[in-house]
Parts: structure tokens; sequence; C-alpha cells
């Protein structure tokens, strides 16, 4: 009988989940129709709207060349030294220095517009790979749409009637399992942020999904050898340990909350069968829709970690983080969201709010750490068919083709009118300072895991 490979999972659940997500996204568009249109509700003046919609149109050539130049060159995390200097490279060609190596990052960078008096509005732009896979979560497009709505804004801040404030474009390295914008933000990347905005290609336009934070853990345990035939009695076994961590998992998963995730792998399982194992590492990924409930799953992983090695006679050691940083879930500041739904329809596009798409299908991102250090939104944009994932080969065909490359476009001009929005109008800064202090106000990322 010829082996094929295991036989494929069931798709039952997830073509429900597609169902309900199209009849969900029916409704909402339904009931965006029957209201009124978003008009002009305040945010920045029509002259100043139209000279950054002239200057994205402008823009269409580069925005092109980084999406294809980054898709088909991916560098992967802290590796990004062509994908950076290609960004800043096409920042001096619009007369735009952009200083590279910053905020304790070799290739992180920054750039800023406008004055030093008034408010100040960062965009970012990510653009690491996946290993192996290149740019299958289309950090490409991620970077595109960030320059160019930095760009968009140049002709604004420079001219007549400019309003008051700052925009700082960061390129923020390394989001793919390192935490980039963390190790940025503890280097003072945001101190001097009063907002924070980005947008992340998608199979839908989405204003608000749900994103997962996320930690990083090992587990090491440690036993004695010995021989397992003539003085089994004699060891202890580390790989038993973590045996019975994997499936002490298991049965706490019964116990958690439906939106936390653990994934677990045995890294090292000990050299040969003859040989009780010595030492067996394990590595996980914690992850859970709130900072406080994530802080609850990593003290009951400590519990089980421990208990596997009280259960084995082993000791176990918990590095969490691997010498990286925690990332939080996205708080998604709604009064910002708002306007970047209005440009959004501007240019054609139906955003879905919050809540159509099930949020099972949530990943993780370290903007979300950015989010409770500032107020900050992340919505999706559309660059893929809506039953394409993250993360896989189709997604990274679809990062570098024609949706890929109207994404980077719209997304600029989205990111560009949320920015001038929000420089030129006190009423709005007013609501998203109000919504991010009633929502809790910054918090004390570093030190929350403590």
């Amino acid at each position: 009988m010829p082996v094929d490979g295991p036989p494929p999972p069931s798709t039952a659940y997830l073509d429900h989940v597609v169902d309900e997500t199209e009849e969900r996204r029916r409704l909402a568009l339904a009931a965006q129709a029957a209201e009124p249109g978003p008009g002009d509700d305040g945010g920045a003046p029509a002259a100043l709207r139209a000279t950054v919609e002239s200057a994205v149109a402008s823009l269409g050539a580069d925005l092109t060349r980084i999406v294809r130049t980054l898709h088909a060159n991916p560098e992967t995390a802290f590796e990004e030294h062509e994908s950076a200097r290609l960004l800043v490279d096409v920042l001096a060609q619009h007369g735009v220095e952009a200083e590279l190596g910053v905020h304790g990052a070799d290739t992180a960078f920054r750039a800023v517009l406008g004055s030093g008096d008034g408010p100040t509005i960062a965009i970012c732009a990510e653009y690491d790979a996946l290993p192996v896979i290149g740019h299958a979560c289309g950090h490409n497009v991620i970077a595109a749409a960030g320059v160019g709505a930095f760009l968009a804004l140049q002709p604004v801040l420079a001219g007549e009637g400019a309003p008051s404030g700052r925009v700082v474009l960061l390129g923020t390295p390394a989001e793919e399992g390192h935490s980039g914008k963390e190790v940025m933000a503890r280097a003072g990347a945001f101190d001097d942020v009063d907002a924070a905005i980005m947008v992340h290609p998608y199979g839908v336009d989405v204003a608000d999904q749900v994103w997962l934070g996320r930690r990083l853990l090992t587990w090491t345990f440690t036993g004695r050898a010995a021989h397992a035939s003539a003085q089994p009695f004699m060891g202890r076994n580390a790989l038993d340990a973590a045996n019975v961590a994997y499936q002490g998992i298991g049965l706490l998963r019964q116990q958690m909350p439906p939106s936390d995730r653990v994934h677990a792998t045995i890294v090292e399982g000990g050299t040969r069968p003859s040989i009780i194992t010595e030492r067996a590492v394990m590595h996980l990924y914690a992850r859970s829709k709130y900072p406080d409930t994530l802080r609850d799953l990593s003290r009951r992983l400590d519990d089980v970690a421990r208990g596997a090695a009280l259960i084995t006679g082993t000791e176990v050691q918990i590095d969490w983080d691997d010498g990286a940083h925690p990332s939080l879930p996205v708080r998604t500041n709604q009064a910002l969201t708002r306007r970047w739904v209005a440009a959004q329809e501007a240019r054609g596009r139906d955003v879905l709010p919050g809540g159509v798409v099930s949020e099972t299908l949530a990943a993780s991102t370290d903007f979300g750490n950015v989010s409770f250090r500032v107020p900050g939104i992340h919505p999706l944009i559309q660059v893929a068919d809506p039953s394409v994932a993250l993360h896989t080969e189709a997604f990274a065909a679809a990062a570098g083709g024609p949706g890929a490359e109207r994404a980077a476009v719209d997304g600029a001009a989205g990111l560009a009118q949320t920015a001038l929005d929000y420089l030129c109008d006190a009423g709005l800064r007013a609501a998203v300072d109000a919504e991010f202090a009633a929502a809790g106000g910054p918090i004390d990322v570093p030190a929350y895991f403590d």
C-alpha cells in the first residue's frame, strides 16, 4: 500500500467559519449601506486631503517597486539589511533623510516630517520575512504602505496651511517571533509619540480584528543518565518529564479560556535508547486575548512544568521569552479606526467592522506592545482571497501579486489620511485620548509579567 502521508484533516469546521463569516459580512455591509455615509465629520480640510491623494497617486511606481523587490529578496528578523536600505534609499530619492540603525536595532530606521510643536503620530513599517516561506505575512506590503503614507504627507507638511505637529516613520524589524517593536520601544522609539498606526495585509478588509498576546517559553528538564537496561532505577528520565509536561498542557486546555492557545515542541529528547535521557528541552508559545489572561496562562504553565519535574524526580529550568520580549494583544482605538474606515471607503473598499471575522482566526503581533503605550490601530487590508491564510505559500504568492500592489497604494492613502486627520483635528485627538484613558491608559510593558 503506497504511503502518501497522513490523511488530510477535515475542513468542516473551517468551512463553517468561512460560511458564517460571509453571512456576517453580508449583514454588516447591508447595515453600513443603510446608514448615512461618513461625510465630512471633522478631520483634515478637504484641500489637504486632496493633496494627499494626489501625492499617493504619484508614488505608485515607488510602492510597486518596494512590494516586488522585498518580495523577491526576503530577509528574516534582524537580518533585513538590504530591505531597510531599500526603504531608506526610496526616502532619500524624495529628499527625506532617514537615520538607519536606531533604537537598539541595526535594521531599524527613523525619519521625521513636520515641526516639533503640536502632536506626534508614528507610522510603523515592517519588512521582515519568515524563514523558508518568505513574505507569507505580507510585510513587504506593510513596508510599502508605511513609506507611501509618510511620503504622501510630505507636500502637506511642507506646504501652505500645514498643521502643526510631526509624523514619524519608524522602520520596525523583527516582528516575526522577536518583538522588534518592543526592542525599539525600550530604546525610546515611542517616548515622544502620541499615537501610532500601521496596516497589515489579509484576506479581507477588516477595521478591527483580534490579535492575541504571545509569549515564548523554553523548558529545560534535567535528570540523571543511567543504563536503560542494566540500571534504569539509577536514572531520572528528563524525556519522561517532557512527556508528562506535554500531556499536562493537553489536560490544561480543558480549563483554558477559548481564546487561549498553547503550542509546544520537544526539540531535545535524548541521544540513545539505551541511555536514560538526562536532558530534554521543550519550546512553547503561549497566547491569550487579554494581558491579564496571558499573565494567568503563564503562571499555570509554570505549574505544569514544575509538576512534571516533581512527578519524574527531575529538575526544570523555566525561561520565558527566550531573550526576546512578550507581545501583548492589540488594543484598538476606535476613534482612530473610524478615520481609517472613512479613508478606505473613499477608495472603494468595503471595510468590515470588528466581530465579523471569527476571532478563532487569530494570530499575534508586537504592535500590541505599542498599543498599550499609546493609542493605536492595526487594521487589515485585503491582498488575497478570503480563504487564504497568513503564513502559507498561497499568501506568500498573493503578497507579490496585483492585489498586494493595490493594497500598498490604498493602505498608504488610508494611513496618510488618518495621520492627517489626527494632526488637524483637536476634537479627534481628544476623543482618541479619552478612549485610551477609559481603556486603562498605558501600562508598564517591561514590568507587566514580572
